[in-house]
């Protein structure tokens, strides 16, 4: 078995850049329910942590997927796990939702 390929990491500000430069990005959000009631990001899924055995392996594995969460913790675990499952382009967005609403739209709510 070949070694996993290491999960990227950027910032919300680099995402940000990604996306307004045209990439396809798969943004995947993996807050509860209750957490993006307060703020999401447009066009991103919702894949909450807590049910990723209903959607991990549902995932495209030929899109880059970047995950996300509040800080970037969970998220990591998740980026990880789909490394761990053959996803070759998988960045972790660093600092979550949370540096998103500071970095790139205050419009976001902080929470």
């Amino acid at each position: 078995m070949s070694p996993t390929k290491p999960v990227q990491h950027a910032t919300p500000e680099e995402i940000h850049r990604r996306r307004e430069s045209g990439e396809d990005l798969v943004l995947i959000d993996v807050r509860e329910q209750e957490e993006i009631a307060i703020a999401r990001l447009g066009g991103a899924l919702i894949c909450p942590l807590s049910r990723a055995a209903e959607w991990i392996d549902r995932l495209p594995k030929d899109q880059p997927l970047v995950i996300f969460c509040h800080h970037g913790i969970r998220s990591m675990r998740v980026a990880m796990a789909l490394a761990e499952r053959g996803h070759e382009n998988v960045t972790n967005m660093s600092g979550g939702i949370d540096l998103w609403s500071t970095e790139v739209d205050a419009s976001v709510a902080r929470y």
